[in-house]
């Protein structure tokens, strides 16, 4: 007992480590995308760059993550070695950084977020691991707070512009300044990453007697439950019952498994899922059919009309502000900081009510929130009137709104994705979800700044996307739900 106890205690240390890692490369993550995005535009100027370029540059980052998340998940699902994954990763967020402060000229500057795109595509090997890693009933609860370490980053991001936007000195035949201070400092932010990746971050590997688990387990269930409730529950926890709706009858059992501590969680999880070398047994057909489900397309569309409607929004905030309430710099940083603490308390709330609500209610009521907020703008803010309180009053109210709702939809969609689907292949899961997620993030601001003078038709469409979503999920509610719940009832 004294040795299983003293393994337990390295085993928590390790995972405490590199819950820490994680944090702080979701947190770089969000300090990057606010340290640059507020002088990008005039860097892109001073190169002599047209208006195109723009959006070019803020999608280009998307756009590679887009195609290098779901090959980076897969590499991770195959080898179990996501601290490899990460380590690559950083190399090309080092790479993509350093090409942004060098900027010799407006392509290179594109080519520098197309590079740090790939770095940014370990999300998914990330959110692989924080699956594999966390039983179901922590799940939503761990990834609400990867979300907000995210958050925090966008929250102090702007702050480290204070003092960079004075830079003005020379490296080598390099001059450091407004514009090109953002990308020498990131890029050394994550060169220190490296070596807490290289020295904190454990690829967990457990191997428990199998005496235990393979011979008491079964006696322990065979008599409540017959040979076949046992055949249910014995090895095959993460494939019949996760892609077949109707084995209903083991639940009894899964859900004795799970009722133990977090650590056993840990134990009997990992004990069942193949070996990373059988994974690669599985074809590309055998993964996306196993996609192909009815709730995991539900999700999957939560993720794009999300991330869709969230930065068409953002696209719309700033030149509605400007043009009828006279918004410059300052009140929109401070507009945009003001969101961001909403959006951080909403993840700690997320992370909260996790413990004891079911994530496809919070998503519910997630949607509810959207809905009123698109609905608000179609009504006061598509075509806006009245005296400047009143404008400003209507504004508010629709920001706060949108932004109220997005933590729920946002980290419970992700939490729900990562229980109905197969927990062996979860990188490569994760790296299609954020695939969606990107080219979401692509369509988004393009569909909002072609139709900035047709606000009813922008707002229209959002509204229409979310209605579908809304629909969705309430016709395959059933379905939203941990396999190894009590509550999933046969009908």
């Amino acid at each position: 007992m004294d040795s299983l106890s003293d393994t337990d205690r390295v085993l928590q240390r390790k995972r405490t480590l590199t819950n820490v890692v994680i944090g702080f490369i979701f947190l770089l993550n969000g300090i990057e995308y606010a340290v640059i995005l507020p002088t990008i535009w005039m860097y892109l100027q001073s190169l002599d760059a047209e208006p195109v370029f723009l959006g070019l540059v803020l999608s280009a980052l998307s756009f590679t993550e887009l195609l290098v998340g779901p090959l980076f998940g897969y590499w991770s699902d195959r080898t179990g070695q996501t601290k490899r994954v990460i380590i690559l990763s950083n190399f090309f967020e080092i790479a993509g950084n350093l090409m942004y402060f060098v900027g010799i000229s407006k392509w290179f500057l594109l080519g520098s977020r197309l590079v740090a795109g790939v770095g940014s595509g370990a999300g998914a090997s990330i959110f692989g691991y924080l699956t594999r890693f966390s039983s179901n009933k922590e799940r939503l609860s761990v990834l609400a707070l990867a979300m907000a370490c995210r958050q925090v980053g966008l929250l102090i991001g702007p702050a480290f512009n204070v003092f960079l936007r004075y830079c003005n000195f020379q490296i080598g035949p390099f001059h450091v300044d407004k514009f090109s201070a953002p990308g020498i400092f990131m890029c050394a932010l994550w060169t220190l990453m490296q070596p807490l990746v290289l020295f904190m971050f454990y690829d967990i590997k457990l191997t428990p007697q199998k005496p235990h688990d393979e011979e008491q387990d079964p006696l322990l269930y065979q008599g409540d439950t017959g040979n076949e409730g046992c055949n249910n529950v014995y090895g095959t926890i993460n494939h019949n019952h996760i892609t077949d709706h109707v084995a209903f009858s083991s639940s009894v059992d899964d859900k004795a498994l799970t009722s133990s501590s977090s650590m056993e969680d840990i134990h009997s999880t990992i004990t069942k899922d193949p070996e990373p070398e059988d994974l690669g047994k599985k074809s590309l057909n055998d993964r996306l059919s196993g996609l192909l489900r009815e709730e995991v397309v539900v999700l999957l569309t939560a993720q794009f009309v999300t991330l869709f409607n969230q930065t068409a929004l953002e696209t719309l905030v700033t030149p509605l502000a400007q043009t009828y309430l006279g918004f410059q710099d300052l009140q929109n940083s401070l507009l945009y900081f003001l969101c961001g603490i909403e959006m951080l308390i909403g993840f700690l709330v997320v992370r909260a009510l996790g413990r004891c609500t079911s994530d496809r209610l919070l998503l519910i009521f997630g949607l509810f929130v959207c809905n009123i907020s698109c609905i608000w703008c179609l009504v006061f803010m598509a075509k806006p009137r009245g005296s400047y309180g009143l404008l400003l009053a209507e504004f508010v109210v629709g920001v706060f709104l949108q932004v109220l709702g997005l933590p729920f939809v946002s980290a419970c969609q992700v939490s729900l994705f990562s229980k109905v689907t197969a927990k062996n292949t979860q990188g490569f899961n994760h790296g299609l979800r954020r695939s969606v997620g990107g080219l979401a993030t692509i369509l988004g601001p393009l569909w909002a700044a072609g139709l900035i003078d047709e606000l009813y038709l922008m707002l229209g469409v959002m509204m229409g996307l979310l209605v579908l979503l809304t629909v969705m999920v309430s016709f395959s509610f059933r379905y939203l739900v941990d396999p190894d719940s009590l509550d999933i009832q046969p009908q």
